[in-house]
């Protein structure tokens, strides 16, 4: 009898012994599936991050391109807005010759198509168009009235009626010659 408890402990113990180490087995075998879905996660987390961090860099950049170029668009309207009031400034302290002056008012009268009208000048031409209607009695004829308007210089002329009104204005002028000159003035200055 002893012989068969002995064989049945041993019988026992050896299906114990292969039970556990199945058991074992399955537990490393978890533990090994459990340590690569961790690494799996961490590495997706990693990989988000990463990508989240990449985003904000590329809107970081992004929004500074954008101050920079606007900065810089900025200056450039500054230094056009400059040299546009310089050009206002020496326009405005140039007094015109009487030859000059005399194709401007051609050129206006001429706009305006009929035999009279009334010009507009400003005050620092204001002698200088009265000597030049002395001299010139056919433009003389044609001009009843010589008003001051405040302006850089050129002329105004307007019908009798004052319906039709020609702006031969240096100001004026130089209104219609900007969108000439800026793409020149841009890319001569930068």
């Amino acid at each position: 009898m002893e012989k068969i408890n002995e064989a049945v402990i041993a019988k026992v113990n050896e299906e114990a012994r292969v039970i556990i180490g199945e058991a074992e087995e399955k537990a490393r075998e978890e533990m090994e599936r459990a340590r690569k879905r961790w690494e799996v996660k961490i590495e997706e987390e990693k990989a988000r991050i990463r990508e989240s961090a990449e985003e904000e860099v590329a809107r970081i950049h992004a929004r500074s391109s954008i101050e920079a170029r606007q900065e810089i668009s900025a200056k450039k309207s500054d230094v056009i807005t400059r040299m546009i009031d310089m050009a206002e400034s020496k326009l405005s302290a140039f007094t015109a010759d009487e030859r000059c002056l005399s194709k401007l008012i051609a050129e206006s009268l001429g706009g305006l198509g009929g035999e009279k009208a009334r010009i507009y000048v400003s005050p620092k031409d204001m002698a200088t168009v009265q000597k030049l209607l002395e001299s010139d009695q056919e433009l003389a004829g044609r001009i009843v009235e010589v008003r001051e308007l405040n302006c850089l210089g050129g002329v105004v002329a307007e019908d009798i009626e004052g319906k039709l009104r020609i702006d031969n204005t240096y100001g004026t002028r130089l209104e219609m010659l900007m969108p000439q000159l800026l793409p020149e003035i841009s890319k001569e200055l930068f």
